[in-house]
């Protein structure tokens, strides 16, 4: 197991005494913000980054120096902490701020698509930490697999396709017009794996699009893969909880609650749907941890 690096292990650097910005200290500053945008950085295995981190903690001025490189460069942060580094996030008007669009098209050539690798993302999130607690709890660690999201958004597709069937909703809208398709339905006409003759996984298939996701989020040290069963195995960090517990209350998780996917319950651990709520279409742009512009 992983030792975080402790605030007592070595003394921690010393303020100018005069109180006053040297270019050393924006340097450190400055370092210590590019040390937080490499996600799979740990502090307790590279000690400049852990004095780094120690010092934004005992020396305020630095931490509002640092604060402030941050921002300029259009970053939050979220946490800075042993347990998560410098974790930052992309702000909407950030030049390192990812577009759900982008992503999309560097994972398929069906601008359709979109809808999907928003709803892939969107449902990690919820499988991850499928109760608030879970959110709150920083010692929880959450697991999913590939197979198992796909399984959990398709289970949905059926819920809500019997909901829309009562209330005598189409639920056979055109095939020419994916645009007003549900993402919902878009997901449950999309093969699991392929047409291949040995099943192999197709990137244009609901388990390749999880997987695309899943990939993504630990390249961008989010999740970490622990094994190739269903389809892959993964589990959360501490950046990945504090990314989907900033934004909780983000437009694109609230229309993930409104297709009825987020489970709205009083506490109670379920993967299942919610049984009521207004399925609306997903916008194209939604997604974690994108930005929707």
């Amino acid at each position: 197991m992983t030792e975080y690096a402790e605030w007592s292990e070595a003394e921690p650097a010393t303020a100018p005494a005069s109180g006053a910005v040297t270019p050393a200290d924006a340097a450190d500053a400055a370092r210590l913000v590019a040390f937080g945008l490499q996600p799979k950085l740990q502090p307790a295995r590279d000690q400049e980054y852990a004095d780094l981190l120690r010092r934004y903690r005992e020396d305020p001025p630095f931490a509002r120096l640092a604060d402030a490189v941050a921002t300029g460069l259009g970053l939050i942060v979220l946490e800075v902490s042993p347990r998560a580094g410098m974790a930052v996030t992309a702000a909407e008007d950030s030049v390192f701020a990812v577009r759900m669009g982008d992503y999309a098209r560097r994972t398929s050539a069906d601008g359709g698509d979109r809808f999907l690798h928003g709803l892939a993302h969107l449902a990690v999130a919820v499988m991850a930490f499928p109760r608030p607690e879970d959110l709150a709890d920083d010692g929880y660690i959450g697991r999913v697999t590939v197979n198992g999201v796909d399984a959990f958004v398709r289970q949905t597709c059926h819920r809500l396709e019997e909901r829309a069937a009562e209330q005598g909703e189409n639920t056979d809208p055109a095939s020419d017009a994916p645009g007003l398709e549900t993402a919902w339905r878009v997901w449950a006409r999309r093969s699991a794996t392929g047409a291949t003759k040995d099943a192999r996984r197709l990137a244009g298939s609901t388990t390749g699009i999880v997987a695309k996701a899943v990939t993504f989020l630990t390249d961008s040290g989010f999740l970490q893969r622990t094994g190739d069963d269903n389809g892959g195995t993964y589990r959360t960090t501490a950046r990945y909880q504090l990314q989907v517990r900033d934004l909780a209350g983000s437009a694109a998780l609230a229309e993930l609650l409104e297709l009825g996917v987020v489970p709205v319950t009083d506490g109670t651990p379920t993967l299942l749907p919610a049984d009521s709520g207004e399925d609306l279409d997903l916008v194209a742009d939604a997604g974690l941890p994108f930005h929707s512009t």
